[in-house]
């Protein structure tokens, strides 16, 4: 009890600490990560006690959000055993936290009802996202994960996407395995690029342009090295390829940014089973490129690897 009451004591004397400023787009959260980081998982704390820990030292909404999105992505593991299993009420809040484990719905139930607390409009989004390229194509799938949408305005732009599911690490193509790895990818994420993993099973709350469902669904499966690098294109945009044996293949992917990349790879097969090659690419300041040529004995599943991350993958037919 002594331990708790003492622990609590310093994070009430740095609740009330001088905090960070808000700024303007482009803002830097180092300041507010390294707080939030500074208060480990708060573990055996109330619902009430960890929001106000961890968001209450703040005044603009922002910051605020991104507390909680820092500290929800960085405490809470994906629960591979929860997606399989008819028992969604263990994605409430009070079972997140008690737990540290929830599924997307549990992430985003868990960031809205924080976001709720510290008085910013939040709601959760059910949709769809493509884990492996057996999805590719399949039009009729049942919704497979939750994300949010954080409103700070009346404007359709002062609307944004938070995935802390997501931003807390990923799951591999069968769904049965997570690697804790936290991104700030999927905070505030540009639409146009969130758009590209994600689609709502209520086209009202897609926000900005992107991929009709249909489109969607044909895409090839977008990576979490994609989102850090701000993809906003695919070409070709179909995942499903039919390509001539030993005949050119252009790939190129529109980003925000490739000053960053050093290297990309192919990788042909399945993940325990890759072919890896270094490719040769291209790159302007927005698009990174490359040809391959695909061998005869190369159909099936690649991925296309960025700084020795997974990227993109498609399902090749080799003619």
């Amino acid at each position: 009890m002594t331990k708790l009451i003492s622990q609590i004591t310093f994070l009430l004397l740095l609740l009330f600490s001088p905090g960070t400023n808000a700024q303007t787009n482009g803002r830097d959260f180092k300041a507010i990560d390294a707080y939030v980081k500074s208060l480990g998982n708060l573990e055996g704390m109330s619902m009430a006690t960890v929001n106000n820990v961890v968001s209450n030292k703040y005044t603009d909404k922002i910051d605020k959000a991104r507390a909680i999105y820092y500290w929800i992505a960085n405490n809470i593991s994906y629960d591979v055993k929860l997606t399989r299993s008819t028992n969604k009420l263990k994605n409430t809040p009070a079972d997140v936290l008690l737990t540290r484990k929830a599924t997307g719905p549990g992430f985003a139930n868990l960031f809205q009802d924080m976001c709720s607390s510290a008085d910013i409009r939040c709601l959760t989004v059910d949709g769809f996202v493509k884990y492996n390229t057996q999805q590719i194509g399949e039009k009729d799938q049942e919704i497979n994960h939750s994300w949010a949408v954080v409103q700070l305005g009346q404007s359709p732009e002062d609307w944004y996407y938070v995935d802390p599911a997501f931003g807390s690490g990923y799951l591999n193509a069968d769904m049965k395995e997570f690697t804790k790895a936290y991104t700030d990818a999927y905070f505030f994420t540009e639409k146009a690029s969130f758009n590209q993993q994600h689609f709502p099973d209520n086209t009202a709350w897609k926000l900005g342009s992107g991929p009709g469902k249909g489109d969607f669904f044909d895409m090839p499966v977008v990576k979490t090295a994609a989102m850090e690098l701000v993809i906003t294109k695919c070409s070709p945009n179909d995942g499903k390829l039919k390509v001539k044996a030993d005949k050119n293949v252009k790939f190129n992917f529109t980003v925000k940014n490739t000053e960053n990349v050093t290297k990309v790879e192919l990788a042909v097969g399945e993940k325990k089973k890759y072919r890896l090659e270094d490719i040769p690419y291209t790159n302007s300041a927005t698009t990174l490129g490359f040809t391959y040529k695909f061998k005869d004995t190369d159909s099936g599943p690649i991925t296309i690897l960025v700084n020795g991350k997974e990227f993109v993958q498609y399902y090749v037919e080799v003619e």
